[in-house]
Formats: C-alpha cells, sequence, structure tokens
C-alpha cells in the first residue's frame, strides 16, 4: 500500500511541473501583452474630440467584442492617446465595453 500511495504524491507532486509555461514562450511571460495584441482591430481615425476626449474610428470587425465594421464613437481610457493620433491615420485599436459606452484601452499608429 505504501508503495501505491508514494507513487500517487509524486505523480501529484509533479503535475503542477508539467503545467508550467515554457520559459521560450513569450506569451507566458506577458500574458497581458499577448491578450491585448489578440483583441486589437484595425481602424481609421475619423475625429478627434480632445474636449470630449473621444475619438471617432472607422473600423474593422473588433471580434473581441462580436462587432461588425463600422464608424463609431468611442471614449478614451487615458486622455494622453489622443495627442498621439490624427484625423486619417491608420491604426490599431483595443476596445473594450465600460459602464457607460465603448473606451479605446490602447491604441497604435500604423506605419
Amino acid at each position: 500500500m505504501k508503495t501505491i500511495t508514494i507513487a500517487a504524491l509524486l505523480a501529484t507532486l509533479g503535475m503542477p511541473v508539467l503545467a508550467q509555461p515554457k520559459a521560450d514562450d513569450h506569451a507566458a511571460h506577458h500574458p497581458a501583452a499577448a491578450a491585448s495584441a489578440a483583441d486589437m482591430a484595425d481602424g481609421e481615425v475619423r475625429k478627434v474630440d480632445k474636449e470630449a476626449k473621444k475619438l471617432t474610428i472607422k473600423h474593422g470587425e473588433i471580434k473581441s467584442l462580436d462587432m461588425p465594421p463600422m464608424t463609431m464613437v468611442f471614449q478614451v481610457k487615458d486622455s494622453a492617446m489622443l495627442d498621439r493620433v490624427k484625423a486619417g491615420d491608420k491604426i490599431r485599436f483595443v476596445a473594450e465595453k465600460g459602464a457607460s459606452g465603448f473606451v479605446v484601452t490602447d491604441i497604435q499608429a500604423v506605419r
């Protein structure tokens, strides 16, 4: 009986080691960044409204929100984002559903 118990204990203790992410798996080191990159959508800035802290974006499908392509107004998480873009800029962005509407949480200009 001791042999079976010890074997079961060793197998159980060994399991977390097998579940560890590989060191060469970059997403394992930055899971939030990996999730954000997957959630990015393509778009074009149509209007920047610094006073209202909003962006009008003509965008492609936003898979994370199950949203088809359209043009719409988004709030921004950080008003400093508005200084990085202007009307006509091609962008990649992350949007989330907030309590008061859709919010751009990350934005990158496409070069």
